[in-house]
């Protein structure tokens, strides 16, 4: 496969912020293997260049390098790190927002016949799959216009609609399509996913969330660990956890305010899980700290 022009496209247009110029698209480039970081995964493809990188989704962990694709059907909080990476050999990769409505207009398009029958039993969140060389191919074509603008805005919705297509009708396709259904069983999982992250300070039933999810309690817990390693309860404390983190890092509020302001009512619980997740109390989180 054709890494060797991927590698060179992605050291050029490295960028500290990560972002480009083409919307959606996301370049990293890291010279250091940190210790792992909690971070919100998005909904994207990911595809790695030089060097690899080890996901922990609740109680899965997944690990992708070239030749390997990584996509995400939700956004979940997920522990990441890079591995073996050093500046001499940097980590080199890129991720490309996955958009549900463009996912569904391209379905619309599709003859019936032409994919095999969508299944809505719902399925793991992240995925790891194999690269194959047409999909390398219209991922680096879409990079190349980072040094063409002046054909960016005519090329590069064309080549986003060929890459889904690579990916509804390729090893992880099923779960793909089901982005761009708004009655499958991972979208509407997924719409539990975000009224959790919406209101994360907020106590919760499971039974609520199953009745806007149109399941049975039992079936929702069900499909929600299968979507996302976890139960509702441990998602949500991940979210406080992480919200925490950032208003420590922010301005070192007070611990007891952070507590209640993501919604623990015993700070010493709050503090024994902050410990637990991030290996120091919050009181020894330094304020302006850099975040990871």
């Amino acid at each position: 496969m054709r890494f060797d022009e991927l590698r060179a496209l992605l050291d050029r247009h490295a960028q500290p912020t990560g972002t480009t110029a083409i919307e959606g698209l996301h370049i990293a480039k890291v010279e250091h293997s940190g210790p792992p970081s909690v971070e919100m995964s998005g909904t994207v493809l990911a595809v790695l260049a030089q060097g690899a990188k080890r996901l922990a989704v609740g109680d899965q962990v997944h690990e992708y390098q070239p030749g390997d694709y990584l996509v995400t059907y939700m956004d979940l909080p997920v522990t990441g790190t890079f591995v073996g990476a050093t500046p001499e050999a940097p980590a080199l990769g890129f991720a490309l927002v996955l958009d549900p409505s463009a996912i569904a207009d391209l379905l619309l398009d599709v003859r019936p016949g032409d994919l095999s029958r969508v299944h809505h039993k719902v399925t793991p969140a992240v995925a790891v799959g194999t690269l194959t060389s047409e999909l390398l191919d219209a991922a680096i074509r879409l990079i190349r216009l980072l040094d063409h603008p002046g054909d960016r805005a005519a090329l590069a919705p064309l080549i986003k609609r060929e890459i889904l297509w690579r990916l509804v009708t390729g090893q992880h396709g099923t779960a793909v399509r089901q982005l761009g259904l708004a009655e499958s069983g991972l979208h509407h999982i997924a719409g539990a996913v975000r009224w959790i992250r919406d209101h994360y300070d907020e106590p919760f039933r499971v039974a609520d969330l199953a009745r806007m999810s149109g399941m049975s309690p039992s079936a929702f817990y069900r499909n929600f660990h299968i979507a996302t390693a976890q139960s509702p309860i441990r998602f949500q404390k991940l979210i406080r956890l992480q919200r925490a983190r950032l208003l420590l890092l922010s301005d070192g509020r007070d611990i007891t305010a952070v507590a209640h302001r993501v919604g623990y009512d015993s700070p010493s619980q709050f503090s024994r899980e902050y410990r637990r997740m991030y290996g120091i109390s919050p009181s020894a989180t330094p304020p302006t700290a850099q975040i990871p």
